[in-house]
């Protein structure tokens, strides 16, 4: 299959993908379940349940005069925003920059922000069966401190703690700005736009690096800020013999093809765009993210595409993942966004159990969420790959369908591209859950007529009747058959003749028709 970087040889640089924004969270799991882990927690702290309430506060109070001690040493103090927000409506990014700014770029603790937030917090209530005391879970607001930091290897990134049991901490990281400081320290020379290289003198050791972040050792590094921020973790560990279980939150995994110059792609995206909307069904997202459509999916799909001051965007969601694609200069970037890793499966190499699993959350499992985000944005690009087709290509493609061919000293009919039951056709052809395995008779039956119950007879004329297109579809050289099979495939040209005939009875022709 024609993929995305041989069709566009010419006018790119390369390819080179990343993990961009990465979110860790981290549980102290040893207390729970929490009626009975964090009871004996309390316990071993000689703290009555009825007492929970003041103890409770206690352990805030310590943790605030932590922080405040950690924000002296670095100069600064806590900042309470009243709506999570600055006093001119800046983000806490914003305000960090700013103080990075003040603090002349140098290294350590730039800034603590506080926040109210809702969040799961341990408390005790009375059991009405019982007539007991036990702790519980519930959503109650609590203030949520935001460290942010310019670390040496990261760059600017934050840690948040919450000030209430059981202080669940979350820590944001950015790839592309740990691999700038990377290639910083190797020599490697580029050119940085906002958050996205436009060119890298030395693109297949950069990706190495990347390669590197993506199969790195988080748990030892995240501990030690575990360590630094809450100073109640060395009593817990001592008690469950446990600390911080981290998952990965959210993570964006983005594929950056670095284009020769911004005209080139400014003059590609109207088409990209337009062509995307129109090809990609919500069965082929649901595809690119790892899904299948099925009776038992409950959930919803959507695509939006909209203008940014930046520039295009078009945006995918099955269920609270995400992919989207939009341009940054020179380059065009498709990105995974990983919020559920439950949609996705990766192999079990547990022995004699399914070979397939749900992907976990749990930082373990961190170089396959690189992976599974990876492999949906290829497929998404490989899905466009066959829009090059423009000007007198495209007529040139249009008329060949148009005139009579001969195959194997058998003449073959000329098509009517733009009609709607040869659009019809191309479609099923062009549906891109094909691209990788190809596709039979039945397919094509399955995609033109329904899965309507027939009897044998009228099944074999309507078999018959695919096998005729599909032969016609071979003698105008827009499939091919796979060897040794009866499987066939699209061929390059055939997706460049069939988009352009798609393109033309969907887009070009209704909106001249509306301009005349």
């Amino acid at each position: 299959m024609l993929t995305f970087a041989d069709a566009y040889l010419q006018e790119t640089i390369g390819q080179l993908v990343m993990f961009d924004r990465v979110i860790f969270k981290g549980h102290l799991s040893g207390l729970y379940p929490v009626a009975k882990q964090f009871d004996w927690f309390l316990y071993r702290q000689d703290v009555l349940l009825k007492d929970f309430k003041e103890y409770a506060q206690q352990t805030t109070e310590k943790l605030k005069a932590h922080l405040q001690k950690m924000g002296e040493a670095a100069g600064c103090s806590i900042e309470y925003l009243p709506n999570g927000r600055g006093p001119k409506g800046e983000s806490k990014e914003e305000l960090a920059q700013m103080r990075l700014l003040e603090k002349n770029h140098q290294e350590g603790l730039i800034a603590i922000f506080s926040a109210l937030e809702l969040k799961n917090c341990f408390t005790v209530r009375g059991n009405h069966k019982t007539h007991k005391l036990e702790p519980r879970v519930e959503q109650r607001k609590c203030l949520h401190y935001y460290l942010y930091f310019n670390d040496a290897e990261f760059g600017l990134m934050y840690a948040r703690i919450q000030s209430w049991w059981p202080f669940e901490i979350q820590i944001y990281l950015n790839g592309h700005t740990w691999l700038a400081r990377q290639m910083d320290k190797a020599g490697i020379e580029y050119v940085q736009y906002d958050n996205c290289f436009l060119e890298i003198a030395d693109l297949e050791a950069a990706q190495k690096l990347c390669h590197k972040f993506a199969h790195r050792k988080w748990e030892r590094l995240l501990n030690n800020f575990a360590k630094r921020l809450n100073p109640w973790l060395p009593a817990v560990r001592e008690t469950v013999k446990q600390g911080y279980y981290w998952t990965v939150e959210q993570c964006e995994i983005a594929t950056d093809v670095m284009f020769t110059s911004t005209d080139k792609l400014d003059e590609l995206l109207p088409e990209l765009f337009q062509e995307t909307l129109l090809i990609t069904s919500a069965e082929d997202v649901m595809r690119f993210l790892g899904r299948k459509l099925s009776p038992q999916f409950q959930g919803k799909v959507e695509s939006k595409l909209n203008k940014r001051r930046e520039g295009w965007r078009i945006k995918h969601w099955v269920k609270q993942n995400s992919l989207k694609m939009y341009n940054k200069g020179s380059v065009l970037r498709v990105e995974t966004t990983i919020n559920n890793s439950g949609e996705f499966k990766i192999p079990n190499s547990q022995g004699k159990k399914p070979r397939w699993k749900r992907m976990p959350k749990g930082i373990a499992w961190f170089w396959h969420f690189y992976n599974s985000g990876k492999e949906a944005n290829q497929r998404y690009l490989n899905s466009l790959s066959h829009i090059s087709c423009q000007g007198k290509t495209a007529l040139d493609a249009l008329d060949s369908l148009c005139r009579s061919q001969e195959m194997d000293g058998r003449p073959i009919a000329k098509f009517q591209p733009i009609s709607p039951e040869t659009c019809r056709l191309f479609q099923a052809v062009l549906n891109s859950k094909y691209a990788l395995t190809g596709f039979r008779n039945r397919h094509i039956r399955q995609e033109l007529f329904g899965e309507t119950v027939l009897h044998k007879q009228a099944e074999r004329r309507l078999c018959a009747r695919v096998s005729r297109l599909l032969r016609k579809l071979r003698g105008h050289g827009l499939i091919e058959r796979v060897k040794h099979s009866h499987l066939y495939r699209v061929t390059d040209f055939g997706y460049q003749a069939m988009s352009a005939a798609l393109r033309y009875r969907y887009v070009e022709y209704p909106s001249n028709f509306a301009s005349a």
